[in-house]
């Protein structure tokens, strides 16, 4: 028998499995779990292992088992479960090695802020065939027939912002996969469909790469705070509203961007 923990952060969900020697990377298995109907039910699987470059590692796989280089919300999860109770770490401050790099959590009142990085804009690097390495803000894009402008945002993994002028129009479980699949993306990628609705407030809705839709992603968060400041919608700290909740996204002078937010543990088992 394998035990887990079910842990969510702003309704993105996830199953956490600690910690070394665990093998449990074969496609079928991982879609098994994250199975809302035959398995445990969640948009990605966590696993907790040890590191050479930090002191804890994070891998991730999506909820069509493919891996991940990064996801934000799960990094939270990941590192609230460890810096919880009587876990593994007493520290506040965590140090993890994630497909994306080494990145710094810290927790603060039952909160979680992540070190997220600097955000990568040449298009080759997040990549986006045919640019080179341009910066992508508001260039279009043709998807199924209709011309969008799009801003391209790598967190460690590939992002597609996209402003509208009223998000309940956009029909995400249609357009999200045209935009996943698109040719000019060849690792696939996140898509942010985002309304700016208040000074600094940003409401996202996201069509995740190998998960579908979900109820929040933390890089695409911070993907659509520096896209709207690209884009002269926000200033560099924002507060970005998802479907599952809120996360502060703060861009600092230094060029990293820092996230906080909640996690929570749902429940326990074994399978």
């Amino acid at each position: 028998m394998q035990k887990f923990e079910k842990w969510q952060g702003c309704g993105n969900d996830f199953i956490l499995i600690d910690r070394v020697g665990n093998t449990i990377d074969e496609p079928d298995k991982i879609k098994f779990l994250c199975d809302r109907h035959f398995g445990i039910g969640a948009d990605g699987v966590i696993y907790v292992q040890n590191s050479t470059k930090a002191a804890t590692r994070m891998r991730i796989f999506n909820a069509d088992g493919t891996e991940a280089e990064m996801c934000g919300n799960g990094l939270r999860c990941f590192a609230k479960y460890l810096l919880s109770g009587d876990k593994f770490f007493s520290d506040d401050d965590l140090t993890v090695e994630t497909g994306a790099g080494i990145l710094t959590v810290s927790m603060k009142y039952g909160l979680v802020t992540v070190d997220m990085g600097e955000p990568i804009f040449d298009a080759d690097k997040i990549p986006v065939e045919g640019f080179d390495s341009k910066k992508l803000v508001a260039e279009p894009i043709e998807v199924d027939g209709a011309t969008y402008k799009m801003t391209c945002v790598s967190m460690g993994n590939p992002h597609c912002v996209v402003f509208v002028d009223d998000i309940a129009k956009v029909e995400l479980e249609k357009i999200g996969p045209k935009f996943e699949t698109h040719k000019i993306f060849p690792r696939k990628t996140n898509t942010e469909f985002v309304q700016v609705v208040g000074k600094n407030r940003l409401r996202m809705r996201v069509w995740e790469r190998g998960s579908g839709i979900t109820m929040a992603c933390g890089t695409g968060a911070c993907a659509t705070a520096v896209a709207a400041n690209l884009n002269k919608l926000a200033d560099r700290q924002a507060t970005v509203i998802l479907d599952g909740g809120e996360l502060q996204i703060d861009w600092r002078e230094n060029n990293h961007i820092f996230m906080t937010g909640a996690a929570e543990k749902v429940f326990a088992g074994e399978f």
